[in-house]
């Protein structure tokens, strides 16, 4: 039997980044992974991530052979291609990153400040007494032995899977069940070019429902003629296989006629505002594993590294003040929510409102820039966008006949302020989650009856 200040389930961003942050303030660290120590980092992404989270998290920026290339914006395209949004802005510079060697250097942070490194080790459940979580039941893979470890306080950074927070009973506290149309199912792969992609300072997303339902198509360029290509489709119905859709729609292109495959995987994605409460009595839920993901870009690294930032802060001051109750945990909602959060949950209900579009209207709201490359980089970062419905607008989209979607438009554009205003007034302390979450699930739920996708 071993014990530990911390437990943490899991070497992503996420995982990594709470074992460093509570390993520097003195705790005893357990950070767990089913990968070889040498294969952490290796996973199916998108690769991408914002120059803003190192600044706010104090890390050095990718250089070397971790950096695939430096990016200044998005591009973004219509279904039919005829229109094009360039956002640009603080918000949106940031870095292609070689994954593998980027968690590495994460696992390296974590190990280097102290915490003890269990790799080929899959967690299978958590323990409970007396309504907490006090560690996990693990084994090792290469031998089946099982061993139970113990910690004050466990840390589920698991991603997608989520092997604790799926396995815990309700009085717990925290979400266990994520919706299947809030889940963003991906084929990536890895291609190596004839030539460099023109634009390469940007990232390509290309919006189309009927290629990409509920998702979108990417073309993310690396260096020495690589690109970061992919197709994500919602959950939602009878969604198709997006590893088909890419080869049959996009790899067939002119600009991947005798490309080589150098990597190609799959992988979910949450794409929804953060679970409601992330903390139960002994644990705290961090990374994909509490829904800490861009709903609209899908994009999760950054947000998931400040949510490990503040788990392991959050962690030392509960044990500081001996209380690793909810209620002793309940500040890393509340920081969490205030922080990203907020900007989550607006984009949330546009996600909602942007898989119920038609093509043809997603190509008319950009053609007429109801949407505009400014409304994207406000609500990239969280601020309201201000959607373009003036009275010369009203007199085109009635002579089209888009009043109907102009309607929906507006609608969309109260409810995210709305969702905002919910989650810049997340309760200060547990007694009060019950009435913010039927607020919350009621808006919600308003939003997927209006915009039915």
């Amino acid at each position: 039997m071993e014990k530990f200040d911390v437990v943490i389930v899991g070497a992503g961003t996420a995982g990594c980044m709470a074992a460093k942050t509570s390993a520097e303030k003195g705790l005893k660290v357990c950070l767990i992974d089913r990968k070889k120590a040498s294969e952490i980092g290796k996973k199916i992404c998108g690769d991408a991530i914002g120059k803003h989270h190192f600044d706010e998290l104090n890390l050095e920026k990718p250089s070397g052979e971790e950096l695939e290339r430096k990016i200044l914006g998005v591009k973004v395209y219509s279904p039919d291609q005829q229109t094009a949004f360039t956002v640009r802005g603080e918000g949106l510079h940031g870095y292609l990153i070689n994954r593998h060697l980027f968690g590495q250097r994460l696992l390296k942070m974590a190990v280097d400040n102290g915490a003890t490194l269990l790799d080929s080790t899959q967690v299978l459940e958590p323990i409970f007494e007396k309504n907490f979580v006090v560690g996990v039941l693990a084994k090792k893979i290469d031998s089946n032995e099982k061993k139970r470890i113990f910690g004050k306080i466990v840390v589920d950074a698991s991603g997608y899977s989520a092997v604790l927070r799926s396995k815990l009973p309700p009085e717990v506290g925290v979400d266990a069940k994520v919706d299947k149309d809030e889940i963003e199912v991906c084929h990536r792969e890895i291609r190596k070019l004839n030539e460099e992609i023109e634009e390469s300072d940007f990232c390509h997303i290309y919006l189309n429902q009927e290629i990409a339902p509920g998702g979108y198509v990417w073309i993310f360029p690396e260096k020495n003629k690589r690109v970061n290509v992919g197709l994500g489709v919602a959950m939602k119905g009878n969604f198709p296989n997006p590893k088909e859709q890419l080869y049959s729609h996009v790899l067939n292109k002119e600009l991947f006629k005798n490309s080589s495959v150098i990597d190609r995987g799959a992988w979910f994605v949450p794409t929804r505002r953060p679970l409601s409460s992330m903390v139960g009595n002994g644990i705290i839920v961090v990374g994909d594993a509490a829904c800490q993901v861009n709903p609209i870009h899908g994009g999760g690294m950054g947000p998931s590294m400040v949510g490990g930032k503040l788990a392991g802060e959050t962690a030392a001051e509960a044990l500081e003040r001996g209380n690793t109750s909810r209620d002793g945990l309940w500040q890393y909602n509340v920081r969490y929510m205030k922080w990203y959060g907020v900007k989550q949950a607006g984009l949330d209900i546009f996600r909602i409102f942007l898989q119920s579009c038609k093509n043809d209207e997603i190509n008319y709201g950009m053609k007429y820039k109801l949407i505009t490359e400014g409304d994207l980089l406000r609500a990239s970062m969280g601020e309201e966008a201000r959607f373009n419905i003036t009275d010369l607008t009203m007199r085109i989209f009635r002579g089209l006949r888009r009043l109907e979607f102009l309607m929906k438009l507006r609608e969309v554009s109260a409810m995210m302020k709305k969702a905002r205003e919910l989650y810049r007034n997340y309760p200060e302390n547990s007694n009060e989650i019950e009435n913010w979450r039927v607020k919350v699930e009621n808006l919600f739920k308003e939003a997927k009856n209006k915009f039915k996708f």
